[in-house]
């Protein structure tokens, strides 16, 4: 065996688990826009909440601006009805607003961050945080 040659291994074999275990969530993603905008934020709002606690104001726009196309998206699949909920289904305009809502406080977010507002920044991150759980509570 080569040196080295495990680490290899054990790098692909992390690779095919994760890529497995993404296969659920890549078939529900082709069916519910909502589902792909939901995976995107998931990884933007990580680097967002960093990068809000230490104050690094490039990292928050650059991690919100590609979230505007999927919301659009989003959007789109709502008046499709390709947009699915877990549950509260019959609930779909509270929904609407829920979203309108949050994307407004992701602009309030961008703007504060283009100015270097960190506590606009702060009260803002707050509130798109409480819009998530709020949210998930009552449709995911």
């Amino acid at each position: 065996m080569k040196p080295g040659s495990w680490g290899v291994r054990k790098s692909f074999a992390a690779f095919a688990v994760a890529a497995i275990a993404a296969l659920p969530a890549l078939s529900l993603a082709a069916d519910n826009p909502l589902y792909v905008e939901m995976l995107f934020l998931d990884e933007a709002f990580r680097d967002i909440v960093s990068a809000v606690a230490i104050g690094d104001t490039d990292t928050v726009v650059k991690a919100i601006v590609p979230l505007h196309g999927l919301a659009e998206k989003t959007r789109k699949g709502l008046s499709e009805g390709t947009v699915k909920l877990r549950k509260n289904a019959d609930r779909m305009a509270e929904f609407e607003r829920l979203d309108k809502e949050f994307h407004k406080n992701l602009d309030t977010l961008t703007d504060a961050a283009s100015k270097k507002n960190r506590p606009k920044m702060l009260a803002t991150t707050k509130r798109l945080l409480d819009g998530c759980i709020r949210c998930h509570q009552t449709f995911r």
